[in-house]
Parts: C-alpha cells; structure tokens; sequence
C-alpha cells in the first residue's frame, strides 16, 4: 500500500471519467496542487478525503488503497452494495426493495 501506487489508482480513475486535475479537484473539495501531490505519492490524506475521492470516483475505498475490492459473504454482500448507494438514490431503492420483499410472500 504505497502513496504511489494509490496515487496513481486515483489519477486513472479520474482521467477514464474524464475529470481534469483542477475540476476533480473542486468536486471533493480540496486544491487541485493537494490533489497533484496525492496523484504523485509525495502526500498522504485524510479518511474524510478518502471518502469524498472514493464517492466521487464510484469506487470503494478499499480498491483506491489496495486496488481491489474487499470480497463480502452473505448478509455483508448485501451491506457492500448497500453502501454504494447514493443518496438521491436510496428512496428509490427502498421502492424497489419493499416490491420484491412483498413478492417473496407470493412464492
């Protein structure tokens, strides 16, 4: 787990969805020089900017510090995927939960 190999994860991921340095850098809220410094390994950064780099990049966090995901079992698969969601989405998703609760009590 270098700050190389993390740093360059992230400047991938941000380049194949097409975010300059400086509007990436803007969108997780942190000076685009900080976010060339991350991308460069000559500096760490925070869990919170982990976080922000992680959901704006629709990773997890774990694949951005190791470069792969965590694999879950069981109920912890559901709670993977559960944590992906985004905000705007989860009324949706409760919907579309609550629809095929009630269609297992027809099987």
């Amino acid at each position: 787990m270098s700050d190389i190999h993390i740093g360059t994860r992230i400047r991938e991921l941000r380049e194949i969805q097409n975010y300059t340095r400086e509007a990436f850098a803007e969108k997780i809220e942190i000076s685009s020089k900080f976010l060339y410094e991350i991308e460069t390994g000559k500096k760490g950064f925070s869990a919170d900017t982990l976080c922000r780099i992680s959901q704006a990049l629709s990773v997890s966090c774990d694949y951005i510090m190791f470069g792969e995901e965590v694999s879950c079992r069981g109920s912890e698969k559901l709670v993977c995927v559960l944590e992906m969601i985004k905000p705007t989405q989860a009324s949706r998703m409760q919907d579309i939960l609550q629809i095929l609760y009630e269609m297992l009590d027809t099987l």
